[in-house]
């Protein structure tokens, strides 16, 4: 047996990530709100139905609670149980400052908002007549992780990696992990048929590439693409390096993304 968990990169950032933590805070509170209520029905109030969306189908009174429109929206921040929530929330905690770091808040949440919405849009357009909600902050997180590879593909991402009875960190470059991520995505997807129940593949693959292309975009023309790597990948060290976090594996995989303002802060930023 072979797992990996991704659990950190070592790409430092320079200011604290307001929007993250809020859109992480968001999240929690939101699923906790879940929890307090019955799950089932608010998924069908909060979550986003195609056929709702698209005209194909009405909720009864007691579901229509917001426009079919919002729900695009407020899908976004509702999850489907702990692992989906965990999972989503650990993503964006690794990948997101850095992303939020060279955007600027306004830029970053405006990236990150946009990406949801089309993720959402892409998922629905696969199957218009689907009756299924669709719920998770993933597509825009995968928004977040396609902006982070355009900048930062040779960034080392710190995994466990438990292969039977065996524990090691080791760092990965970002455009490994990520780059099977999205191959895992687009076959799951193509292979899944309009309709399945289950993960939102297209929402995902939609994201994603949503997020390369609004990075190309927004971001401040100082900002570098590509950076070549800095340090040596697919290092390797014991569980308890941990705790020591980058002092084990140098202080970051990648040079500086240049200045975030090449000029004096706008409202944007």
């Amino acid at each position: 047996m072979i797992f990996a968990l991704p659990l950190y990169d070592d790409n430092p950032i320079r200011e604290t990530p307001v929007v993250t933590y809020g859109l992480i805070g968001m999240c929690i509170g939101a699923f906790l709100w879940e929890l307090a209520h019955n799950p089932d029905v608010v998924t069908f109030q909060y979550g986003m139905i195609p056929a709702v969306v698209f005209g194909y189908a009405e909720l009864p009174p007691r579901l229509a609670v917001i426009p079919p429109w919002a729900t695009i929206f407020t899908s976004m921040f509702l999850h489907g149980g702990w692992l989906h929530l965990g999972g989503n929330m650990l993503f964006l905690w690794i990948f997101g400052n850095n992303v939020e770091d060279l955007l600027g808040r306004a830029r970053y949440l405006l990236l990150y908002l946009a990406c949801g919405v089309a993720a959402a849009l892409i998922q629905a357009a696969v199957d218009p007549i689907s009756e299924v909600p669709m719920v998770g902050a993933s597509g825009a997180i995968a928004g977040v992780l396609g902006a982070y590879l355009v900048v930062y593909p040779w960034a080392n991402v710190h995994c466990l990696v438990w292969i039977v009875i065996f524990f090691w960190i080791v760092t990965v470059p970002a455009w490994v992990l990520l780059g099977l991520w999205f191959a895992m995505q687009l076959l799951s997807g193509l292979a899944n048929g309009p309709g399945t129940p289950g993960v939102a593949f297209w929402a995902h693959i939609g994201g994603f590439v949503s997020g390369v292309v609004l990075m190309l975009l927004l971001r401040p023309r100082s900002v570098i693409l590509w950076h070549s790597p800095k340090t040596p990948s697919f290092a390797s060290a014991p569980p308890s390096a941990i705790g020591e976090g980058r002092r084990i594996f140098h202080q970051g995989s990648v040079p500086v993304a240049g200045r975030r303002y090449p000029r004096p802060p706008s409202a944007w930023d």
